[in-house]
């Protein structure tokens, strides 16, 4: 049966369906991973990055292929992590363009929105190679048109977008001279074609029960040994070291004195590095490069605005790292143990962007854990065994898990202390005071007294009615919590929020952290910050992406 008119309920499913394969095939394109940089996890930051985009289109009524296609691309921009995920940002960027104000699609709309995403992703891009996702991309775009030049049939446009990405993937090796060198195909077409793989089971109302072989890690690492392009070249030829992603909010005042053009700031860039893309759209700019000075990078992008994330890791250390491991294995080797740390930190954490916080302030490992779902004894042990120190600190963050941290630093060899940590805010602080010139029992109890140094507070949503503290509460209403004491309740987030920050905040109060949750949106957080400033002038507030569920916001105050 033909399908002549695409609605949103339908490019929702394509979405959500189409990263649902990709996550199911994660490790093969991984396996596949070749160009250009020692990473290896282009199926891990493609499938991050649209999973990011899956969670914005969950969010949005599915009744306006406009409005999905937006909250798609705006959600892949915010999650894309490398070359990979930055240029599939874009495809769908550029397909959302196309798309802008558009309640349904046409065949011929549909496939115009393909060529406009290549037409994104190739600008963004400062040195386009052929022979990756980009050529996949932009082939399987222009079969697409020519499709819909002979047929109005959605499906059948699809089936020849699909055909044409695998075609155009099997001829990746002959345009892309390490592929071939190799013997195999480009990663980054390989994620594209699994995502329209998902779109046509879609359309033609089929569900993808065969998914394609998972190798396993140790095949993985075989495979890589002999077919890897890292194996083929020496650390010493990585020009560019440092591989370098930034994340930057304009601010009106900044632009003022520092206009910005995408084009001229690309160009500005190139002189510092390759694998260069920048991409921005009216609120955010994202930057990915591969530099040997990141710090002049950061410089150059903070003219615009401020810092929201910034990622830069060690690709000669990397490259080592994984040629002593692929060895090893291939060797039936054990890698050489890692050299014991003299302190080790472990805490526990939901929401990714919680994670980074307590990662980029010295955490050597987060568990993932928290409200349901609290970690057991024996993760614990785990950890210990994982962040590998003479020395473990463990912060839990939740009264509820403070028990199993303790039964686990009872059963292990290591010395290993508890800091009874019982919010988010609290680790953060406690983990902010940690000193490694001090000894055990001193980090113990500095971090401990830090503990009593910050005011932390909640909003969730009540599961039922109830009373309590003569405060009434309805099913489905937020909470404002302080401590562990209910203090407002109501239908209004907002006000909710607003109601329980003016019983935090005092004459004694410096700063404000506003952790964000999994459910908030640009537009209210920013309210509440407007919200926070005029009625306390002389507090610093400050604002991160937690990513937490089931809490809205986690405020900390100081």
């Amino acid at each position: 049966m033909a399908l002549k008119s695409l609605e949103g309920e339908k490019l929702a499913q394509m979405f959500i369906v189409g990263a649902n394969n990709l996550t199911q095939n994660v490790k093969l394109v991984d396996s596949l991973n070749v160009f250009p940089v020692p990473d290896g996890d282009t199926g891990t930051n493609m499938n991050l990055s649209i999973t990011s985009g899956v969670k914005e289109v969950k969010q949005q009524a599915p009744d306006h292929v406009g409005k999905l296609a937006g909250a798609f691309a705006k959600g892949l921009l915010m999650g894309a992590r490398g070359n990979s995920g930055v240029i599939l940002s874009q495809l769908f960027r550029g397909f959302s363009k196309s798309v802008e104000g558009k309640a349904t699609l046409n065949g011929k709309q549909f496939a115009d929105a393909f060529a406009a995403g290549v037409d994104m992703a190739y600008k963004a891009v400062m040195k386009p190679v052929e022979g990756t996702i980009l050529t996949v991309a932009k082939d399987a775009a222009r079969k697409a048109q020519d499709a819909a030049k002979r047929s109005d049939d959605i499906i059948t446009i699809m089936e020849a977008t699909l055909s044409e990405a695998k075609a155009s993937l099997e001829r990746t090796p002959d345009l892309l001279p390490v592929l071939k060198e190799v013997g195999v195909v480009d990663s980054g077409g390989k994620g594209l074609v699994i995502i329209y793989e998902g779109f046509l089971a879609v359309l033609k109302g089929e569900k993808l029960v065969e998914l394609q072989a998972i190798p396993s890690m140790d095949d993985l690492v075989k495979v890589e040994h002999h077919h890897n392009a890292q194996s083929h070249m020496s650390t010493e030829d990585i020009e560019f070291g440092y591989c370098t992603e930034v994340m930057v909010k304009f601010e009106q005042d900044k632009l003022d004195k520092n206009p910005f053009n995408e084009q001229d700031f690309r160009n500005l860039l190139d002189k510092h590095g390759d694998s260069l893309l920048v991409v921005s759209d009216e609120d955010l700019l994202k930057i990915h490069i591969h530099a040997e000075q990141p710090g002049d990078v950061i410089t150059h992008a903070q003219k615009f605005g401020s810092l929201l994330n910034v990622k830069i890791e060690n690709m000669r250390e990397q490259h080592t790292h994984l040629l002593e491991e692929t060895k090893a294995v291939y060797e039936q080797k054990p890698a050489p143990p890692k050299p014991m740390s003299e302190f080790g930190i472990i805490t526990v954490a939901m929401g990714e962007g919680i994670a980074k916080m307590f990662k980029s302030l010295g955490a050597g490992v987060v568990i993932e854990g928290g409200q349901t779902m609290n970690p057991s004894t024996e993760d614990f042990v785990k950890a210990i065994s994982e962040v590998n120190a003479k020395k473990i600190i463990i912060l839990p963050n939740n009264s509820n898990i403070i028990m199993a941290a303790e039964q686990a630093s009872s059963v292990v060899d290591q010395e290993v202390v508890v800091v009874p940590s019982k919010t988010v805010p609290q680790g953060l602080t406690a983990l902010l005071a940690f000193n490694p010139s001090g000894t055990l029992q001193e980090n113990h109890e500095n971090m401990k007294d830090a503990l009593s140094a910050v005011k932390t507070g909640q909003v969730t949503f009540a599961v039922r009615d109830t009373s309590i503290d003569g405060i009434e509460i309805k099913k489905d209403d937020f909470m404002g919590i302080a401590e562990k004491k209910i203090v407002s309740s109501g239908p209004d987030r907002l006000t909710v929020t607003e109601q329980l920050l003016e019983i935090m905040i005092d004459e004694n109060s410096e700063i404000l952290t506003i952790i964000r949750g999994e459910d908030t949106t640009d537009e209210e957080a920013e309210k509440l910050v407007a919200i926070v400033e005029e009625k306390f002038e002389d507090i610093e507030v400050e604002v991160y992406e937690g990513n937490q569920p089931l809490y809205s916001y986690i405020f900390s105050v100081e």
